[in-house]
């Protein structure tokens, strides 16, 4: 499997949004991949926008981003939550400096724009943040799947399975 040895932080706090978490999460362990779960609280339930449960594995203050190969943010209300908390917005600084891959999808782009990493990038977001995205400096596009360098970006559920690919890939290569 061409992810066995890579590991990645999948953000979650409560209203993310269920397909958007657990779809990246399962595409890659299904090519091998660890993700850890990681909200403000460890072994915490939180619950998304449609009822679905995710358990943290860790809490953020727990996790040192250098030992992890990438970072998944969800969409749905949680980025809203997560880029209030400087371990998050310090987790994702550190994976645009090291270049390792970035996943974000619908309103994740919040917590890309809180962290000061989107000047120049091109991205997509779900339409409803186009504007946050362009203010940030972002060059935004319309299309299922962005990829700018290791930033992987897309817009809504049913651009998941390229999504999930792109993401995917980028870590394979990373």
């Amino acid at each position: 499997m061409r992810l066995a040895n890579k590991k990645v932080i999948a953000l979650v706090d409560h209203e993310f949004e269920d397909l958007e978490l657990w779809y990246p999460i399962m595409r890659l362990q299904e090519e091998g991949a660890t993700v850890h779960l990681v909200g403000p609280h460890k072994n915490e339930k939180y619950v998304g926008k449609y009822g679905v449960p995710a358990m943290s594995d860790y809490a953020f203050s727990e996790v040192e981003a250098a030992e992890y190969d990438g970072i998944l943010v969800p969409g749905g209300w949680a980025p809203d939550k997560l880029r209030r908390y400087p371990e998050v917005i310090e987790m994702v600084r550190h994976m645009d400096q090291a270049q390792k891959p970035i996943g974000q999808i619908c309103h994740a782009g919040w917590v890309l724009i809180s962290a000061k990493i989107l000047e120049g990038r091109k991205v997509t977001s779900t339409p409803g943040i186009k504007d946050d995205m362009e203010n940030a400096g972002s060059v935004w596009i319309d299309e299922p799947v962005v990829v700018d360098g290791h930033i992987v970006s897309s817009r809504r559920p049913p651009d998941l399975p390229p999504y999930g690919k792109a993401f995917a890939d980028a870590l394979a290569e990373k």
